[in-house]
């Protein structure tokens, strides 16, 4: 059987910065038939070679270049199992290759979802009921975070996840990409005072001395711990994760579409003299 060792190398296309999901879907598939018996799954390493996307002191965690990464799939590596697969595959089945892991190793908004990203604005403020607690394009509410730079800073899966897994990363490593992980600082929190007033909301602060919290009508409140008489702050977060059986197959994927796109990458740096 043919090892296929750093077929997975590929990992980036010069100027792919969002490359067309048929595209990438094309490149899975190349990938899947002829990569997967090596570095497994979605380059996540297997018996024989490495994995690309993690961050194991073996894997390419973006030290070469996308070119540098092609010219490995095109010429092999001499004296080892990698092949070159420049004389087996067409330039555009690398291409569409390299497509694809570049998308694992990005954040969303390098491989944005297909689907009605119309419909899926429409969920999200809808049905889905996303702004109670979200605010995108400046609407919507502020209990949860954000999520007008979602598709720049989380990769697709880790977005679905948290629509629908209570046990989730909020990222997996993929090379060159998110620099820190996002605050997590929305744990759920009940608050009983000395008064009897029961208070339920998302932490956003707290010290030896108070805390702050905000309910889920978007009111902020400022305690002393002296006036309370109990508080409970629960690991996890109040966000429903079952929003595949909540939205219909549509729904769900019209909804990804659109928050794979909600973002924008920093343009590049001017070179050094340039006015």
């Amino acid at each position: 059987m043919k090892c296929f060792l750093v077929c997975v190398m590929l990992a980036a296309v010069p100027a792919l910065a969002q490359p067309a999901a048929d595209t990438i879907a094309q490149g899975k598939a190349i990938y899947d038939t002829h990569c997967t018996a090596c570095h497994g799954a979605n380059a996540g390493a297997g018996d024989r070679a490495p994995a690309i996307v993690n961050a194991s002191a073996t894997s390419m965690r973006g030290e070469r270049s996308d070119a540098q990464l092609l010219n490995v799939v095109r010429n092999g590596i001499p004296g080892t199992a990698m092949p070159a697969w420049g004389t087996r595959l067409s330039a555009a089945e690398i291409s569409n290759l390299g497509a694809y892991i570049h998308a694992l190793r990005g954040t969303a908004l390098d491989a944005p979802l297909a689907g009605d990203v119309a419909h899926g604005r429409a969920v999200f403020f809808g049905k889905g009921h996303c702004d109670s607690c979200h605010m995108v394009e400046g609407r919507g509410g502020v209990p949860g975070p954000d999520l007008s730079n979602i598709a720049a800073t989380r990769k697709a899966v880790a977005i679905s996840n948290a629509l629908t897994r209570a046990q989730h990363r909020v990222y997996g490593d993929g090379g060159v990409h998110l620099p820190t992980v996002p605050p997590m600082d929305y744990n759920p929190v009940h608050v009983v005072t000395k008064s009897g007033q029961a208070l339920d909301g998302v932490m956003r602060n707290q010290d030896a001395w108070s805390l702050q919290f905000m309910t889920l009508d978007g009111k902020l409140h400022f305690f002393d711990r002296s006036a309370l008489s109990s508080v409970a702050i629960t690991p996890g977060s109040i966000m429903p994760t079952d929003y595949d059986k909540r939205l219909t197959a549509e729904e769900f994927r019209d909804l990804m579409a659109f928050l794979t796109r909600q973002g924008s990458k920093p343009a590049p740096a001017a070179p050094e003299g340039a006015e």
